[in-house]
């Protein structure tokens, strides 16, 4: 038991000899790191195209919150407007709904408006017009959005653009120095790597916005031409039962009567007729001659 006592004594003293040599050593000094770029430093490292890029940043929030706002269910397809059509089509009180259409402008009103001016011209006509309005307002919601589009692509070239200048202004003083250092160099490439990183701040989240509301607008465009064709979908059913019925109607009101009867109901069938037993008796004269 005796030698495992005495390890035991080596191994503590080791350890206490060992902090104390530690405490002994001074800890080396850590350079001391350099602050991060304040906002106003990057504003003024990035120059004149910064304040560019600063700009069109602004203007892709204000579209951002404006698509926000007027690309809504309620704002394209407004509640009730569907259903009122729809009550007044079963009246066929067409004017009192293209009234109601201009009271609720909007995606389905300017849709429902189209179908209701060819109502005279039957259903095919409502549905061409009901698929050609569908299309033009889709397309001006797709060139509303756009911008966004051309801010995320504009916003990245124009820090390139940005940083080729920086750097070449770096250069450029860094070959006027005597005797140059590569560190001195340093400051100027960060600071023209600047408008890079703004262009890139900028054109992600339009980019990303751009993708959002396109997909909402192909939502919210199938659902309003659905919307429209089931408002539609009574006046459909009624007016291809219509050219079914006067058929059959004629039909039965033919069926059973005389061919002399069908002859007055048809007088350009009688006057063909008769036409025909003219040309007839003139061929039969010569030959009896």
């Amino acid at each position: 038991m005796s030698w495992r006592r005495v390890l035991l004594g080596l191994l503590i003293g080791a350890m206490f000899a060992g902090s104390t040599l530690l405490a002994a050593d001074p800890a080396p000094v850590a350079p001391a790191a350099r602050k991060m770029m304040s906002l106003g430093e990057l504003f003024e490292a990035g120059g004149t195209i910064g304040y560019i890029i600063t700009g069109l940043s602004f203007v892709m929030v204000a579209l951002i919150v404006e698509h926000l706002i007027s690309l809504r269910q309620n704002a394209l397809i407004p509640p009730g407007l569907a259903d009122s059509i729809h009550h007044h089509l079963a009246l066929r009180h067409f004017e009192e709904a293209r009234q109601q259409c201009q009271f609720h402008p909007s995606f389905l009103a300017y849709v429902l408006a189209a179908g209701l001016r060819e109502t005279d011209l039957g259903y095919q006509s409502v549905e061409k017009a009901l698929e050609d309005a569908a299309v033009e307002q889709s397309a001006r919601l797709y060139r509303k959005i756009e911008y966004l589009s051309v801010i995320g692509t504009i916003a990245p070239m124009l820090g390139l653009l940005g940083t080729v200048w920086g750097m070449i202004l770096a250069f450029m003083e860094f070959e006027q120095k005597a005797n140059p250092q590569v560190s001195e160099l340093a400051p100027g490439i960060y600071k023209a790597l600047v408008t890079t990183l703004q262009g890139l701040c900028v054109a992600i989240p339009a980019l990303a916005a751009f993708a959002h509301f396109r997909n909402r607008i192909d939502q919210l465009v199938a659902d309003g031409a659905l919307t429209a064709e089931a408002v539609f979908a009574d006046y459909k059913r009624s007016a291809l039962s219509e050219p079914r019925t006067e058929r059959t109607k004629a039909a039965s009101s033919l069926r059973g009567k005389p061919a002399s009867e069908m002859q007055l109901e048809n007088p350009g069938t009688a006057a063909v007729a008769s036409q025909a037993k003219v040309v007839a008796k003139s061929e039969r004269k010569p030959d009896s001659a």
